[in-house]
């Protein structure tokens, strides 16, 4: 029986390097692959070339104040090359949070960095516009990056531009040092865009992205300075899906969301204007006429809303399933009386503190729409991921 249980190991030992990738991909549990590479030196070697994604102990996805806070790997130069070295298949690497890795480590992207596909770096204070130089000269198939607080510039945005022209999903979120010179370099360079962050970026008006590819159907512009000629930008490629320009930072905008509903986003289905206290009437009825196939819209404090445009909405938006009226201080009985005879498709309503309301237009409404889900929650952010979004020309 020991004959015949050593020839069974020696067996599977001997086994050709495809028939054990096989094996090793069929693996389901981290512990029977970390196990695999246990083996011996030949099986370890597959598990590295096997390998496709790594992220080290301090990588995060949401930052907040504890993130930052918490204990950092120091990772420097040379793990990062021992790390390429090793698992040269890696399609996704994540650096986000390693505090103090240089530009000089990026270099090592250009012999090991072939295969990757995406790359975080987001809060990693120290690489500047030559290290995402060096990210462009090494990863020529990149179709994801995230600078989240990255000191870069126009610059660093250009060199990615003009190297990585597959890039589909791009998060500048908090780069205070980007313009819309280095906008408009994205968004004419990468003509497959899907997908951009550029919240709190003070030095954004949006009207670098004029002429954007009609791929680009995601745009996050949270608590920037947009102008009303960079809403038009914004939407001008005419593929955009979701659109969030909440706390919108220009006091004298008025009506110039107007342009929302022009024709270019009709096939807007998420729109986030949470804190856009200054849109009025007239831009919520060419939005709600513009905009047919809007699913989900967030006017939490629009405070500016009246009669005129709740009655838009209910006239014109069929297709809206999820309504955020939160803290609106001119939706009275009757704005809520509009909203409840129209919107068929309506099927949760977060509504609170809403001075205006009296409980007995509350009571009417539940009674009326009584497939209505009323929640008192306040919701800060909605739709998808940023990096989950797929162009699909056919919806």
């Amino acid at each position: 029986m020991g004959d015949s249980l050593m020839d069974g190991v020696t067996s599977i030992m001997l086994l050709p390097d495809d028939c054990l990738c096989f094996i090793f991909n069929f693996l389901d549990c981290r512990n029977d692959r970390e196990s695999f590479g246990l083996t011996c030196h030949r099986w370890l070697n597959i598990q590295n070339l096997n390998r496709r994604s790594l992220q080290f102990p301090c990588s995060f996805g949401i930052v907040g104040p504890s993130s930052l806070s918490q204990s950092c790997t120091d990772i420097n130069s040379f793990h990062l090359y021992r790390i390429l070295a090793r698992f040269q298949q890696l399609e996704y690497l994540s650096l986000s949070g390693c505090v103090e890795i240089l530009d000089s480590a990026l270099s090592y992207l250009k012999p090991y960095g072939s295969k990757l596909q995406t790359l975080c770096l987001d809060c990693c204070f120290k690489i500047s516009d030559y290290g995402i130089s060096l990210v462009g000269d090494g990863c020529p198939f990149l179709t994801t990056i995230s600078l989240y607080r990255c000191s870069i510039t126009d610059a660093g945005l250009e060199a990615l531009a003009n190297a990585c022209l597959a890039l589909r999903h791009v998060n500048l979120a908090y780069c205070p040092c980007i313009s819309d010179s280095g906008l408009r370099a994205l968004s004419q360079g990468c003509r497959e865009l899907q997908a951009v962050k550029i919240s709190n970026c003070r030095g954004v008006s949006g009207v670098g992205l004029r002429g954007c590819s009609s791929t680009l159907v995601y745009i996050d512009a949270e608590c920037c300075n947009l102008e009303p000629e960079g809403i038009m930008s914004i939407v001008s490629g005419g593929g955009l899906k979701f659109l969030n320009i909440a706390s919108l930072s220009c006091s004298n905008f008025r009506n110039g969301l107007e342009a929302i509903g022009n024709g270019f986003a009709a096939r807007l289905k998420i729109l986030n204007l949470r804190m856009c206290r200054s849109v009025t009437d007239a831009s919520i009825v060419a939005i709600a006429k513009g905009c047919p196939q809007l699913q989900e819209w967030n006017l939490a404090l629009c405070h500016e809303v009246r009669v005129l445009g709740w009655a838009s909405i209910g006239s014109n938006c069929h297709n809206l399933k999820k309504l955020h009226v939160n803290r609106c201080r001119n939706l009275c009985h009757q704005g809520l009386q509009a909203l409840r005879d129209g919107c068929k498709e309506l099927s949760v309503l977060y509504m609170s503190r809403n001075s205006r309301i009296s409980d007995t237009a509350l009571e009417l409404f539940k009674l009326y729409r009584c497939n209505v889900e009323i929640k008192a929650e306040e919701v800060m952010s909605i739709g998808p991921n940023w990096d989950g979004i797929d162009y699909d020309e056919s919806t």
